[in-house]
């Protein structure tokens, strides 16, 4: 058995790394905004679970070719804060200027972190069964100084993250806490994947029990 990947995010493969799974990385190169707007009226939530299911789906028929046994697993992160409307939900900012307008609307305020799982398994290359669910996670956000914001838009890394910010990175200084789990701050809940695995009977143990032994 094998655990697929299906994102980019550098984030969640060291996540996954660091509690012991060497995934196999295949991106789905979905459009991420025909996707979203495709749904009626969804909520945040549904928008970022429906992005993570279509990221798992997205690389079932090459995984089930060349891995007909594995557990193929998509997420995909937004913020939500207070908007003037209600909640409004940020994904990567397209620009420093964007990045820039942001930080200043959420600095010294909360955000909720919203990440998206779906968990695709796979028997001898057909879909046994399929599981998805999303979590929440409040994020205390510090207020970085116009220099510090300046310096921190000037690293590019907020322009490629959910948010415009990271817990690993750059952006850790600018973080005063988070009240939730940090690894799905970070793009993948262990605690949540762990759950929606058992959900298709996976067990987590037999996933590192592959990873030693490889």
């Amino acid at each position: 058995m094998r655990f697929v990947l299906a994102s980019a995010s550098p984030a969640r493969l060291s996540v996954l790394r660091s509690a012991g799974i060497e995934p196999l990385v295949r991106v789905s190169g979905i459009d991420e905004d025909a996707v979203a707007a495709a749904l009626t009226d969804p909520t945040p939530s549904e928008i970022v679970t429906a992005l993570a299911e279509s990221k798992a789906e997205a690389v079932v028929p090459a995984v089930a070719d060349e891995v007909p046994d594995a557990v193929i697993v998509g997420c995909d992160s937004m913020l939500s804060t207070a908007g003037e409307h209600g909640p409004e939900v940020a994904g990567k900012p397209a620009t420093a200027e964007v990045a820039t307008q942001r930080w200043k609307r959420m600095a010294g305020g909360t955000g909720e972190l919203l990440t998206g799982h779906a968990v695709v398994r796979l028997r001898d290359g057909r879909v046994e069964a399929r599981t998805r669910d999303h979590l929440s996670t409040t994020v205390r956000f510090a207020e970085p100084t116009d220099a510090e914001l300046d310096a921190y838009i000037a690293t590019g890394e907020p322009l490629k993250v959910a948010g415009g910010f990271t817990l690993d990175g750059f952006g850790g200084w600018f973080v005063d806490g988070v009240d939730g789990d940090p690894s799905s701050v970070l793009g993948i809940s262990l605690p949540l994947t762990r759950e929606l695995l058992r959900q298709v009977d996976v067990s987590v143990l037999s996933l590192w029990e592959s990873h030693t032994t490889s």
